[in-house]
Order: C-alpha cells, then sequence, then structure tokens
C-alpha cells in the first residue's frame, strides 16, 4: 500500500516549463489599506536580474540554534540569519522551508542573499529556520501534527528568547504547507506579521492528495504511520521509502523541480544525507500520511485565506509547472477573498530553490509595495 502510493504521488507529471505569461491581479477595493498594492499584470521571465548596487561589505550572516522548549522536551533549531547592515530603516522577513522528507534552509538561502543585496529605501534581514524534526534541527520522537508546527512557528516569533522575538515589521515567508501554517496561524491571530507570502501553498500531505480521506484510508495512513515510527522495522521501510537517492531524485524530477535537467547529483547527495540523520523518519511519517496538514478540504484552504481579508497584504506565488492536483489548490487561490496579489513564475513545488533570482524578484516587489 505505501509503496504503491508513494510510487504513484511520485510519478505526477508536471506541464513543460514556461517562461513568458501574464497573470492577473486582484481589483485593489478589497484591499483598501494597502493602496500601493499595484493591478497590472505581471509578466515574468527567466532573464530577470536584481540591483545589487549596495556595497558587500555591509552584509553579515549567522548560523545559530535556539533552543525550544516544548512540553517536556527541549529541542535545538537551526536557524540562519541574512543582513544588510547599512543605514536605514530595518524591516524583517521570516523565512520558512516547505514541509517535506528534505526540508532544510538551504532551499531560501539565495532567495535571502537576493533580497537583501538589494539598494533601496530599507535594509532587509532575513532569518530562516528549520522546522524541529527537519533539517538541521533535532529529530525528537514526538507525536508531529499540524499543531505542533503551528506551535513551533508561533513560539519562534514570540517567545521572549527566540532570536526574532525583538523583531518589528516582521514579514512572513513560507513555501508548501509552511505558508498555510503560518496563514492559519495569523487568522487565529496567534500571530501578527506585516504581511505573508505564499510560495507554491499545499495544505494535503502525498498520500492524502493521491487518495483522498475516508475511514479506509485513514486506518491505512495510520498503520503505516505506526509501521514508520517502529524502531527496527520502521527504518527499513523508511530507507526504502524516502531515504534512498533513488527516491529522492524520482521525486525532485517529477514534481519537486519542473526541469530535471537542474536537478544535480549535488543536491541528490545533500538531501540524501538530511534523511539519514538521527530520528529523521518521524515527521515524514505525519507528512506523507496527512497529519501536517492545517486543513481538510479546499473550502477550509480558502477560509484561511479569507479570514485575513483587510487585515494584512497576502502574496500568493503560483508555479506553471506544479502537479495537477497541487496546481489546482493554487489555481483556487487566484481569485479568491484575502489575496491581495496572485503571480505565477516557472517551478512546480520549490521554485525557490530552483528558481531564487524569479521569486526574489516577485517577493521584493512584494515586499517594496507593502513597507
Amino acid at each position: 500500500m505505501a509503496s504503491s502510493a508513494i510510487s504513484h504521488f511520485s510519478s505526477l507529471s508536471t506541464s513543460s516549463l514556461c517562461f513568458n505569461f501574464s497573470t492577473k491581479i486582484r481589483p485593489p477595493t478589497a484591499f483598501p489599506r494597502f493602496p500601493n498594492l499595484n493591478t497590472r499584470s505581471l509578466t515574468v521571465t527567466a532573464s530577470t536580474s536584481l540591483d545589487y548596487s549596495i556595497d558587500k561589505s555591509s552584509l553579515s550572516s549567522k548560523t545559530s540554534n535556539w533552543q525550544w522548549k516544548f512540553k517536556d522536551s527541549s529541542i535545538k533549531i537551526h536557524y540562519e540569519e541574512y543582513g544588510n547592515e547599512s543605514n536605514g530603516p530595518n524591516k524583517n522577513i521570516l523565512m520558512m522551508p516547505t514541509i517535506s522528507d528534505v526540508s532544510t534552509v538551504e532551499e531560501w538561502r539565495l532567495v535571502a542573499k537576493d533580497i537583501i543585496q538589494q539598494s533601496g529605501n530599507v535594509s532587509w534581514r532575513a532569518t530562516i529556520v528549520d522546522w524541529p524534526g527537519l533539517g538541521y534541527s533535532d529529530r525528537p520522537k514526538l507525536d508531529y501534527n499540524a499543531d505542533v508546527m503551528e506551535s513551533f512557528l508561533v513560539d519562534f516569533i514570540l517567545d521572549p528568547s527566540s532570536p526574532i522575538n525583538h523583531m518589528e515589521d516582521l514579514v512572513i515567508v513560507g513555501g508548501g504547507h509552511a505558508a498555510t501554517i503560518a496563514v492559519r496561524a495569523a487568522k487565529k491571530g496567534l500571530v501578527k506579521p506585516t504581511a505573508i507570502a505564499a510560495v507554491a501553498p499545499t495544505w494535503s500531505g502525498p498520500l492524502p492528495i493521491v487518495f483522498g480521506r475516508d475511514s479506509k484510508t485513514e486506518s491505512r495512513y495510520e498503520l503505516l504511520r505506526g509501521t514508520l515510527r517502529a524502531p527496527a522495522v520502521g527504518w527499513m521501510m523508511y530507507n526504502m521509502l524516502v531515504s534512498n537517492k533513488k527516491s529522492i531524485q524520482s521525486q525532485y524530477e517529477s514534481h519537486v523541480y519542473a526541469d530535471s535537467t537542474n536537478v544535480t547529483p549535488a543536491i541528490i547527495e545533500n538531501r540524501y544525507e538530511l534523511t539519514k540523520q538521527k530520528g529523521a523518519r518521524y515527521v515524514p511519517a505525519a507528512f506523507l500520511t496527512g497529519l501536517l496538514d492545517p486543513v481538510k478540504t479546499r473550502e477550509e484552504f480558502l477560509q484561511l485565506f479569507e479570514g485575513l481579508d483587510g487585515k494584512l497584504p497576502v502574496l500568493i506565488v503560483s508555479t506553471s509547472g506544479a502537479p495537477k492536483r497541487s496546481k489546482a489548490e493554487m489555481e483556487a487561490l487566484r481569485e479568491a477573498k484575502g489575496v491581495s496579489k496572485f503571480v505565477e513564475v516557472p517551478g512546480a513545488l520549490l521554485p525557490h530553490e530552483e528558481y531564487p533570482s524569479l521569486v526574489a524578484k516577485e517577493l521584493y516587489s512584494f515586499l517594496q509595495d507593502v513597507i
């Protein structure tokens, strides 16, 4: 069952790569508080560049860890900071990696560097943080679900000991499930960012998006999840389904990247090493089987964004080569209430890693509108 599901999901085709197109932006009448958000049609091309006229000596970077106190656990959380130390007002971005079995801060590094090197009216600082159980953070055996991940996001922003607790004018940028979890937390009023940018947003895990949800499938998901978490057989199952280079390459070529020629041996080797860390199978067990899904239906997905209407600007960055089912969910946001700007770029489920300069261009344009 599990092997068949993963194989089916990995084989989801992506549409051919396209570099020139236009997208329509919703009128500003539904978003009166932010008049700078333009409504012209946008054309995204592959031949884009950002203005790097800033003094490179003013740029800074830092890699560190933060101890997240969750219930009876203290979990080491990996984060990275990139800043522009030049004079001028300081604005802050929190970048959340896409939640998956190969999630890592690395997917946002080039985008962060592109943005902070911009020469503009403000100086940007970007913080990228790995989720608990993923990337370079600790991977304890927790009962991971969407509520746990939401609690982490809220604590990382608000906890007095957090490295970003003092930051004002915080814009949250997230990919995949991370974006939807951020929107959910904002709708609940748990966090109050200045704006949110959702890049290739998703809400359904691999198996539920393919096989759906009913009592029979949920029982099978629970069985698979329990097997993956088991001491010995769990590692065997995890190595067969997730932690092998062939499987990782298949994922990247079929639905993570839009252009298979961009999938290099170095990327596969790096992601493979991430899957070999102690405790690596716990979050994927939850993600694959839908426990990390922040909502259960498209209707609930749209209601999250509707709940932010008029409260803060929300950017959606869709992709031209996303898998069919994921693409349908992104398209549902094109005219959705609460979405102030919708653009499309090349890519599949990880456009910010595959086409960082294009995503950075759209994010920077959005940031300029909302500052």
